[in-house]
């Protein structure tokens, strides 16, 4: 369990560093407009305060987001985004860079808290389809040129409804590989399974997407 005193650790005995030059070296790094977000999360494992609020203000849009693209609830996606920073408050030691980038770090904290979220609202039917090849490959293929037009405002509305219809398992895949442009590495890393994982469900959910948008213009129309 994490100790609750993580803010007030202090250096360890044998480091070079006095305190004070401990201090005066974290200062200059968090002045600095170079810092890693690796230096952010060492400093602020550490209980730098200001440490925290820069890692906070670089991330906490691109987690809220997330939270709201998934959810389609401006509620759950400040609940997400507030409960993800106390866990990076509380557990940034544990993030290892080998293991992937800290955006996949955030993101995987962020879908946690978002699948527990719709879990206790409810708010979700799940249907885990499976498009038939041929015509899964050409729904795909339509699904990549419709998220391609996000940009037209008067698709963005039925595009978001049609993204919030999908199951979770294919929602999370569109809204992280098309929406927010991670690759499948990264995208794999954060949802905690193989990259062929997500290119296949990528691969499904562009078809259901493609079919709810053809769905919603045929009624529109």
């Amino acid at each position: 369990m994490i100790s609750a005193n993580i803010w007030n650790s202090s250096v360890r005995r044998g480091e070079s560093l006095s305190n004070a030059d401990a201090d005066r070296g974290s200062q200059l790094m968090l002045e600095s407009p170079s810092h890693s977000d690796r230096d952010l999360l060492r400093l602020l494992s550490g209980g730098d305060e200001k440490a925290f609020l820069d890692f906070y203000r670089r991330h906490q849009g691109v987690v809220y987001r997330f939270a709201l693209q998934m959810s389609g609830k401006t509620e759950i996606a400040e609940e997400v985004t507030q409960d993800v920073f106390v866990v990076v408050m509380k557990s940034a030691k544990r993030y290892d860079s080998e293991r992937g980038s800290v955006a996949a770090f955030l993101y995987g904290i962020a879908r946690n808290f978002v699948l527990r979220a719709m879990e206790r609202e409810r708010s979700y039917i799940t249907l885990l389809d499976d498009p038939a090849s041929d015509y899964a490959d050409r729904l795909a293929r339509e699904g990549e040129d419709i998220l391609g037009e996000l940009t037209q405002n008067e698709r963005m509305e039925t595009l978001r409804k049609a993204v919030l219809a999908l199951p979770p398992a294919y929602r999370e895949v569109v809204v992280l590989c098309d929406l927010h442009e991670r690759d499948y590495a990264e995208a794999a890393v954060a949802l905690g399974c193989a990259i062929g994982t997500v290119r296949s469900r990528l691969h499904r959910a562009r078809a259901l997407l493609a079919e709810k948008m053809r769905a919603s213009e045929r009624c529109a129309v």
